[in-house]
């Protein structure tokens, strides 16, 4: 299997879980950081960032019952200490607080207000110091009825760490959450930024630096990242003076003979990502089709699984895409299994991983008995169909997972896809404009990844890449892209992205 380059990545693209985020603090501190030092600096960040936002006016912060409530404290205190109108609300009693949140308290020098006397409606806008990254139950009682004021007024609301009522580590909402037109974390980001709905409810994101030191992150042996050009650019492919079109990687793609357009595009996307050859295998009756529409690429005709069989085993080839257009049925079922015993590496999409709904454990069988590596690119209902899981809201772990049991890294599409290896690494990918829900462009993103695969590149790098600059390209399209114009996007993407840390 071909090396990984993931621990190179700069970690500042690691993103932690808040069971993580509290194993990154208290290695902080035991290595001499007070608890005390880390609130203050989160706090007065928190108020930098909305000094930079917003001009003064009269804020309302609401503090919950744990450190998030104590970040709230030090906040107000730095905004009322530059003028700005603040009023703080306490969630329980002063004397139940503890530790560095007592502390904090301490340090507000103005009332406490009555937590039922808030009125979202008398407030400029909101500190949302509640609960933070950290909740994992459903939000109940006072911070509820806060949570319905804020959304009836429609005030402005800043959160610290987290929107309150989103699970950090996986953006699911816990009942009810509130809107945030800002969101201020710290050190590093949480899955729960990225994930949806989560990012949906965190506005802008700004990631404070607070002084703990990036060495604590090993300690937390984090294996999920956002995905940016640093997760793969260390394996680009970069064409060569000296190389020749086979160096460069032979992709065969399976056509369908209905629905020819979906093989069409993939192999484009092969070519234009800069595979050395693209070959499409089509059936007898609609080769003519093929041939007089791929100019760039060989159309090879079959008429038998036997014939199929033989150009799929064919020793240049390197990577097999099979799915896009080619029908649920056993021909696609066989040319996969096939081409899993020839020892390809294999991009499986669509039909090809519809096909063995009734019968995952073939597949999986045939991944597994061999050295090759596999990307699989479902959405929501062919990862269902393929996996089940369909009740676990963690969109992460259902991704990991499932790469575990497949023997392959997983591309689970959707607006916030998520890209696992089977060694749990995960990459949550957070580029993809709406405009890409159109028929079409997960065929170019197949592609895509097969093109990559094909000139070298490690599977979870490949997929890794081709969720990006699938985004990417679609950014530069605006709003009324069709899956075609991905193509000739792809091609005038700046690589200006290989320089980055």
């Amino acid at each position: 299997m071909r090396k990984s380059h993931a621990a190179t990545v700069p970690t500042r693209h690691e993103l932690l879980t808040p069971c993580q985020m509290t194993q990154a603090d208290q290695a902080c501190i035991a290595a001499g950081v007070a608890g005390t030092v880390l609130m203050q600096r989160a706090g007065q960040a928190v108020a930098l960032a909305m000094m930079r936002r917003w001009q003064p006016c009269r804020v309302a912060v609401l503090c919950g019952p744990g450190n998030n409530g104590g970040d709230g404290f030090i906040i107000a205190q730095s905004l009322r200490d530059k003028g700005w109108s603040v009023a703080v609300f306490l969630l329980q009693a002063p004397q139940q607080l503890r530790a560095d949140a007592a502390w904090a308290l301490q340090q507000w020098q103005g009332p406490i207000d009555d937590a039922a006397s808030f009125d979202a409606a008398e407030w400029d806008l909101v500190v949302d110091a509640i609960f933070g990254a950290g909740l994992n139950r459903t939000v109940d009682g006072q911070a509820l009825q806060w949570i319905a004021q804020c959304d009836a007024a429609g005030v402005p609301v800043c959160a610290v760490d987290m929107p309150s009522g989103i699970d950090g580590a996986n953006g699911q909402v816990m009942g009810r959450a509130l809107r945030a037109e800002l969101t201020v974390s710290f050190f590093r980001a949480k899955p729960g930024h990225y994930l949806l709905p989560g990012r949906a409810y965190c506005g802008a994101l700004v990631l404070a630096d607070i002084g703990i030191p990036s060495d604590v992150a090993p300690v937390v042996e984090c294996r999920t990242w956002l995905n940016t050009p640093a997760l793969w650019q260390a394996v680009w492919p970069q064409a060569q003076a000296l190389d020749h079109k086979y160096k460069r990687g032979h992709v065969l793609v399976l056509g369908g003979a209905l629905l020819t357009g979906a093989a069409r595009l993939s192999a484009q996307a092969a070519q234009r990502i800069g595979s050395g050859l693209v070959t499409i295998a089509a059936p007898e009756l609609v080769w003519g089709l093929y041939a007089q529409t791929m100019q760039g690429c060989m159309v090879q005709a079959f008429s038998t699984g036997q014939e199929l069989r033989q150009m799929l085993q064919e020793g240049r080839r390197n990577v097999c895409l099979i799915g896009p257009g080619a029908g649920v049925q056993s021909l696609t079922r066989d040319a996969v299994l096939n081409a899993a015993v020839a020892g390809k590496h294999l991009v499986l999409d669509a039909d090809a991983l519809t096909v063995f709904a009734d019968a995952p454990e073939t597949l999986f069988t045939a991944l597994a008995a061999r050295d090759a590596e596999t990307v699989l690119t479902p959405h929501e209902g062919e990862f269902t169909r393929l996996f089940g899981m369909g009740g676990d809201a963690d969109k992460c772990l259902r991704a990991q997972r499932a790469a575990q049991r497949a023997g392959a890294v997983l591309v689970f599409k959707g607006a916030d896809t998520v890209i696992a290896a089977p060694d749990g690494r995960t990459a949550i990918n957070a580029n993809a404009p709406a405009t890409l829900a159109t028929g079409g462009s997960g065929d170019v993103l197949a592609g895509i990844t097969a093109g990559l695969l094909a000139q070298g590149m490690p599977a979870f790098e490949a997929a890794c890449a081709a969720v990006w600059m699938h985004g990417e390209a679609a950014n530069t399209l605006g709003p009324h892209l069709i899956a075609d114009d991905l193509l000739g996007a792809i091609a005038h993407l700046p690589l200006a992205f290989l320089s980055e840390n």
